[in-house]
């Protein structure tokens, strides 16, 4: 080995391509030590490269959050986006911990991103507070509440009592999905449909103003939408409901961040300047 690191005669010395060909065999393939195997595993159909991929994306939207709390005025932040983020980010965090194969550094970061978007929103609620805005704050404060409540009953009685039922009642499709290790009791599927309220937010606020879109945040929602996408079918359980949200997440976030960049670097009003240089 270390013979081959000196300097040989170039009549055995490799050539430039057999080292870049050697390079990128590296590049595109992973060694995977499943159940003590040695197989190679492509990096298309490795898990720990897509989950890679997506936890580091995930803590892009983490520190967009910490980046918009240091930088950017509580007025851009949208309430009903920040708390869909928080309940989103929790069950993110506990699906990443039971996922197979685990995935502890989505995990951390969806914890951290909990703590971040907290921050987000006492950040709003006190400036619409400041602002003479309460009855705001309240109608969304007992709508929460409300959701809260109704959501720890359904939980405390699904397990033990709903699905049981559901099950034993041998109904073509439903009994299937309740038992099945992604179902409807498991948080292989609520995990996935808390990112629906996300997308759905971005599908129903299509015309919400560029000034109060943040480039960080969705930049860091269509990379999650993307390396997720994939990800999804690659876990165990495969979970085709986290792969069609983030399609869903990936078209909408996309659709906004083209219109933010649109308006700040491409579109120029009747002096010719662009957006960027117009709130300068």
């Amino acid at each position: 080995h270390y013979r081959m690191m000196m300097s040989p005669p170039s009549s055995v010395r490799p050539s430039r391509s057999a080292m870049m060909a050697t390079i990128a065999l590296t590049f595109v393939t992973c060694s995977a030590a499943d159940g003590g195997g040695t197989d190679v595993v492509s990096w298309w159909t490795s898990p720990k490269f897509w989950g890679g991929l997506g936890a580091i994306a995930g803590w892009g939207m983490t520190g967009s959050a910490i980046y918009d709390a240091q930088f950017h005025g509580p007025e851009l932040i949208s309430l009903s986006m920040t708390m869909v983020m928080i309940v989103y980010s929790t069950l993110f965090s506990h699906w990443a911990y039971i996922v197979t194969p685990q995935n502890i550094m989505l995990c951390a970061c969806h914890a951290s991103n909990v703590l971040a978007q907290l921050n987000q929103l006492r950040r709003a609620v006190q400036y619409r507070l400041s602002s003479g805005k309460q009855d705001e704050v309240r109608a969304l404060t007992m709508r929460a509440g409300l959701g809260l409540v109704i959501l720890s009953a359904v939980v405390a009685m699904s397990g033990p009592l709903l699905q049981p039922a559901i099950v034993n009642l041998d109904i073509p499709g439903l009994s299937t999905f309740a038992a099945a290790p992604a179902g409807l009791f498991t948080v292989h599927f609520w995990a996935p449909m808390s990112k629906w309220l996300i997308s759905g937010a971005s599908f129903f606020d299509l015309n919400r103003p560029t000034d109060k879109i943040s480039v960080s945040q969705y930049s860091a929602l269509t990379l999650t939408g993307c390396f997720f996408t994939r990800y999804a079918l690659l876990v165990v359980p495969v979970n085709y409901v986290l792969c069609s949200v983030n399609i869903a997440l990936f078209v909408s976030s996309s659709f906004h961040l083209a219109r933010k960049l649109k308006a700040d670097y491409f579109v120029r009003d009747s002096t010719g300047a662009r957006g960027d240089k117009k709130r300068q």
